[in-house]
């Protein structure tokens, strides 16, 4: 069975997951900490559960979704996976990093192998499914695990709402269409899990989301 834990994380509220099953295997979803009390919450979290890290997952690289990347990797050796259409955001957003009291000099991203369109990433009895649906960023992706019916949102559905696009490399439209084709056909069931903000189900946005009615 797989288990699903949060972290709230930096000044802008990211929701960092950890993910893991009966096996003490899991992975790190866009490690957003910042704070040393937000990086030893997760550490006190992985040894308390006795959980080995398989994987550091990025839905996309906007920095409050990466701050965290190098801390983990640092401590449990394991690179950032991402999409590859997403690598040029990590210089071309360093001028915010002063936003989350972070200096250039100290933030680095060491990047592993690149995620691609419909990859299957397994780790213990548990595979995610990556799904790319550009818009918010230009490699922003999803992970959906079938099996549990659970997704992994990144910024580009929230609850009641959806990513910006007005970013650099945005775009409404692929958005829009990324999640009428890749999203909005996942079964009404499906417990979605975004960035930012609460849980939502997928019946639940297809009802109330005025993005996805429309």
């Amino acid at each position: 069975m797989m288990n699903v834990a949060s972290f709230v994380c930096n000044v802008l509220k990211e929701n960092t997951y950890i993910v893991y099953d009966e096996t003490q295997e899991c992975v790190i979803i866009d490690a957003g900490c910042v704070s040393n009390e937000e990086k030893r919450e997760i550490q006190d979290f992985i040894s308390g559960k006795g959980l080995k890290i398989k994987y550091l997952l990025n839905t996309h690289l906007h920095l409050d979704h990466c701050v965290g990347a190098n801390f983990i990797t640092q401590t449990y050796g394991v690179k950032l996976r991402v999409n590859q259409q997403d690598y040029s955001m990590i210089d071309k957003m360093k001028h915010l990093l002063d936003w989350f009291g972070i200096k250039e000099e100290d933030f680095s991203v060491e990047l592993g192998e690149s995620i691609q369109e419909n990859e299957s990433i397994s780790f213990g009895n548990s595979t995610l499914i990556a799904l790319s649906v550009p818009g918010h960023s230009p490699g922003s992706m999803v992970f959906y695990e079938k099996k549990e019916g659970i997704l992994f949102s990144g910024d580009v559905l929230f609850r009641g709402s959806i990513g910006r696009s007005d970013l650099f490399g945005g775009n409404q439209r692929d958005l829009l269409n990324g999640i009428k084709n890749k999203i909005s056909t996942l079964p009404e069931n499906t417990i979605v899990y975004p960035g930012h903000g609460e849980s939502t189900t997928i019946k639940e946005e297809k009802t109330h989301n005025p993005f996805i009615q429309a």
